[in-house]
């Protein structure tokens, strides 16, 4: 069946037509007050898919990165776009993903949800994404995927990210964490799928390429290459996770959260 001319306006208004700024900091404080009151049960549910969704995407990105010719830059970029499917099943989809989360605060800072609630989310999400997360390393690890050259990319960015020190990590986090909310901040202001995809896909591609850490794609990515053999110890999964989740609350929250309100909230 052909489309009416009219759809295709109103297809094409969708696409280009965005919400402006001010426009997004209310819509973003009142989806950080549904997340609040969400019930836990279903928070869990759906942070247990958004750990899995980013797995998805983190597994995407070992295969484009393996045994590509392209050189480092151009390989990262691919390897970028390539894990930008994991946010896009987070927010085309619908899930809860911690790192995400951060704009939550913009809600707390206002008032509009409680301190206790916030962390109260933050910590249900962070434990759901954690458990999607292993859920995937294990399905894949017993696949036998692993045993090809996809297993000898994930020894290596396992491996690679072990020997982080904490102060790198802790930065890189910071650094990832502002490109991550503020593809989402961005999605929020499209009105359609296809913007919302356009939205997510540059800001998470250039996080990937420069080397950003990300803590729930770090929850597959580290043990995936433990279980592919990389001289990784649980401690050492551990400290990085920890370094990269501080620097991911301090960019989400602070750094773009926080930033936005100044500009765009109450002017008290």
């Amino acid at each position: 069946m052909t489309q009416a001319p009219q759809d295709n306006d109103l297809s094409a208004r969708a696409l280009f037509d965005a919400y402006a700024p001010a426009q997004m900091a209310q819509r973003v404080e009142q989806v950080g007050v549904d997340k609040a009151t969400m019930a836990p049960l279903r928070l869990l549910t759906l942070a247990v898919l958004a750990g899995a969704f980013i797995a998805l995407g983190a597994s995407f990105f070992l295969v484009a990165m393996t045994g590509h010719d392209l050189g480092f830059g151009p390989g990262r970029l691919l390897g970028g776009l390539a894990f930008s499917l994991g946010l896009v099943l987070v927010v085309v989809g619908g899930a809860e993903l911690f790192t995400g989360n951060a704009l939550m605060v913009m809600a707390a800072v206002d008032r509009k949800i409680r301190l206790t609630e916030l962390l109260r989310s933050w910590t249900i999400v962070y434990l759901g994404n954690f458990a999607g997360s292993v859920a995937l390393v294990l399905l894949v690890a017993f696949s036998g995927l692993l045993e090809a050259a996809f297993g000898e990319t994930a020894v290596a960015i396992a491996e690679g990210k072990a020997r982080l020190g904490a102060l790198e990590a802790f930065l890189r986090g910071v650094l990832c964490n502002l490109l991550v909310c503020l593809a989402v901040w961005l999605t929020l202001a499209a009105r359609s799928v296809a913007g919302k995809i356009l939205a997510i896909v540059w800001p998470i591609s250039t996080f990937v390429l420069l080397g950003f850490e990300h803590s729930v794609a770090n929850m597959y990515l580290i043990p995936q290459g433990m279980f592919a053999g990389a001289a990784v110890s649980w401690g050492d999964f551990g400290g990085n996770l920890l370094y990269v989740t501080l620097g991911n609350v301090v960019g989400g929250a602070g750094g773009v959260a926080l930033a936005y309100r100044l500009a765009y909230g109450p002017p008290d």
